[in-house]
């Protein structure tokens, strides 16, 4: 994120952790978190360096109190989808073979929706980084938000984009049901607008009859929304709200965070 949306509640109180969630997203070298008891946000920050969680010290004591739930978000640097009926522990191995998986990469697999689960796998670092706070808490980083979009009831009509900082997450429900997901790298804006006409043209939506509906590391009228707006007229900031925020934090720059509160554990191979 390009801003920290750093946020303290003044009912926060580390001494009540055994009844709060922690949030953890992280991205290849930076992290965000966030503290959740039921539906209310406690704590939340973006765009930490990676090795304060590593070696925390100005987030020590938030790192280190015991938690009721932790819920850990785990990028990826490639990813399959398979039919959740052909998913099982034992093919999974198989599948993770499409990945190309180097030394320093690890396999999580788990389900993503009713019909689908997902095989991903991550560098060996942010797994070391995380471990601590047990591998069994991972879930894929964008389970959660895509998740809190299929709740919605998403019409044919919208493209859902999740803009990171050097990622972009697009999402496509047809009949209610998921369609399509993937994920692309890009360093500018003519990249991010490249990938999303490709996407586009792959599933045969036209420009005109489309919303984009974009949550992330965007505010409005920046680099990216602009350029976008010149292919596709219609783009909406999602205002799709998983917790109840402070006035202060955009929905649309939080939401990612915060559906990961909907999620599950994994598993990792």
């Amino acid at each position: 994120m390009s801003d920290n949306n750093n946020y303290t509640d003044n009912n926060f109180n580390l001494y009540q952790a055994y009844s709060y969630t922690l949030l953890l997203q992280l991205e290849a070298t930076s992290f965000s978190y966030a503290v959740v008891t039921d539906s209310h946000l406690l704590v939340s920050a973006q765009n930490c360096a990676l090795e304060e969680l590593v070696q925390p010290r100005a987030l020590h004591d938030l790192l280190s109190a015991t938690y009721k739930k932790v819920i850990i978000g785990m990028p990826s640097t490639a990813l399959t989808l398979i039919p959740s009926s052909l998913f099982n522990e034992e093919q999974v191995p198989g599948f993770a073979r499409f990945l190309d998986v180097k030394d320093h990469e690890k396999v999580f697999a788990q389900t993503l929706d009713d019909i689908n689960a997902i095989i991903y796998k991550t560098n060996d670092s942010l797994v070391a980084a995380i471990q601590k706070f047990g591998l069994q808490n991972t879930v894929y980083t964008a389970k959660g938000w895509i998740k809190a979009i299929a709740k919605t009831n998403p019409p044919n009509s919208n493209l859902y984009i999740e803009i990171g900082k050097d990622k972009v997450h697009f999402l496509y429900f047809s009949l209610n049901a998921l369609r399509f997901y993937n994920t692309f790298e890009f360093k500018n804006e003519d990249e991010l607008a490249y990938f999303t006409s490709f996407v586009t043209e792959e599933l045969n939506l036209k420009a005109q009859q489309l919303t984009l509906v974009v949550s992330g590391d965007v505010t409005a009228g920046d680099k990216n929304l602009t350029r976008l707006a010149y292919f596709f007229p219609k783009i909406e900031l999602n205002g799709l709200k998983v917790l109840e925020l402070p006035g202060q934090i955009a929905s649309h720059k939080f939401l990612a965070l915060a559906a990961l509160s909907l999620c599950g554990s994994s598993e990792v191979l």
